[in-house]
């Protein structure tokens, strides 16, 4: 970090002790460093840092532009939560992503779980929000009767509540979240309820104490979901349902993803890799799921679409229990055509570029060096489909006039191919 923000951050940080007694003034972070509480718009320029020291808002109809690198600190005493009601337009690069964090010295084994603040929760009336370069993580408090959401009626408006990294629930909105990171969670990443949506090119890992899932879709979502990685999910990596009575019904396509290790650390019936529910319609291809707990598995009570489609899959288990809990038949397990599905332990080995296949599958702690490329003698660079259309290949116009198009499929199964 460099002097000048070093010295800013404990400026800040003295301001938030120092001024509690002001939560409810609004402080103008426009193009400077500075710390706010209350409604925020305009632009937080490249570089600069942000320390919320109470819930903000974006108010409707207005936007709030956070420029590259930026670094919004959250107070972990205020806890707070990020609301839009607007349009949120956080648009990082990779050299420079913007970073919604808390100070380095509450970044232990014991917090890795989060819950040092709430987390971004745009309301029905936000129309845009893109997370681009955006790495999100250490939040998803619980609320309390006090918290601002459950006062505003957002998110599930209850106390006792943990809040996911995002949630969105404009069925008419527009949602992009690509190439960003989203860690160090109390349960869910996404609880999607509704809009034309893209993620894209995304990491999720070490979310989920007890609960939840990666991402989290119900009614009224147009999702295309492809080359992201998701590395232990308390839960699943997908929940597709079609929960909510919104329009138009939940249609998911999901492709080209790699699934590693998930479900294990929720030990129920909905303790997986996908799940898929309530007349949802989805589509899965060339996805990897590498010793994940169960396939894609349906409740048998409340089944999906029936022109859902499956293909192209690929299964490998490490151990006979995991191959044994992927067999399409048993547990409710969906079979799918041209899957690729061993029956025997170890056998189909993708060959990431640097993962040991033999990582206890209740590990939560992702390793930064792990490489989940493809080696070049890899089967999986040949097994995928492209024979399918997604939902945003035309691409989604937000209002500052960029399209944002969902990745084109790939032969190749899995979220990377070979390294270049």
């Amino acid at each position: 970090m460099k002097l000048r923000q070093i010295f800013t951050v404990a400026m800040l940080s003295a301001i938030a002790f120092a001024g509690c007694e002001k939560a409810n003034i609004d402080v103008d972070t426009t193009a400077i460093d500075g710390s706010a509480t209350g409604e925020v718009s305009g632009v937080w320029a490249k570089g600069s840092i942000h320390l919320i020291k109470g819930d903000v808002i974006i108010p409707e109809g207005k936007s709030l532009t956070i420029e590259e690198g930026v670094t919004v600190l959250m107070d972990t005493i205020a806890k707070p939560e990020f609301i839009v009601k607007g349009n949120l337009y956080s648009l990082g690069t990779t050299e420079n992503p913007v970073r919604f964090t808390v100070l380095d010295s509450y970044k232990t084994t014991a917090k890795r779980f989060g819950k040092l603040w709430g987390g971004i929760l745009c309301g029905p009336t936000a129309v845009e929000v893109v997370l681009d370069h955006t790495i999100l993580e250490y939040g998803g408090s619980t609320t309390s009767d006090a918290s601002s959401s459950v006062k505003m009626g957002l998110y599930k408006a209850v106390a006792g509540e943990n809040l996911p990294a995002l949630w969105f629930a404009n069925a008419n909105g527009k949602l992009i979240v690509q190439n960003s990171i989203i860690r160090n969670f109390q349960e869910d990443c996404t609880y999607i309820e509704g809009g034309k949506i893209i993620f894209a090119n995304n990491m999720f890992y070490t979310t989920g104490v007890t609960g939840g899932e990666a991402m989290n879709f119900k009614s009224g979502c147009l999702a295309d979901v492809a080359n992201n990685l998701v590395y232990s999910a308390n839960t699943n990596a997908l929940k597709l349902s079609n929960a909510g009575d919104k329009t138009p019904q939940a249609y998911i396509i999901a492709y080209n993803n790699t699934f590693v290790n998930t479900g294990w650390r929720r030990p129920t019936a909905k303790g997986g890799s996908v799940w898929i529910e309530a007349t949802v319609r989805t589509e899965l291809y060339n996805n990897i799921f590498a010793n994940t707990r169960f396939g894609v598995k349906r409740d048998p009570k409340k089944p999906e679409d029936s022109r859902s489609k499956y293909s192209n899959n690929w299964y490998f288990g490490f151990d006979q229990t995991t191959v044994n809990q992927f067999q399409p038949g048993s547990n409710d397990v969906v079979a799918g055509t041209n899957d690729v599905i061993s029956k025997v332990a170890n056998d189909n080995d993708p060959k990431f570029v640097n993962y040991p296949t033999n990582t206890a599958v209740l590990n939560a702690d992702f390793n930064t060096a792990w490489d989940f490329h493809l080696q070049g003698n890899s089967a999986a660079l040949t097994k995928g489909t492209t024979a399918f259309t997604r939902h945003h290949k035309a691409g989604i116009t937000t209002a500052n006039g960029i399209t944002y198009v969902s990745p084109e499929p790939s032969v190749i199964v899995g979220a990377y191919g070979t390294k270049i």
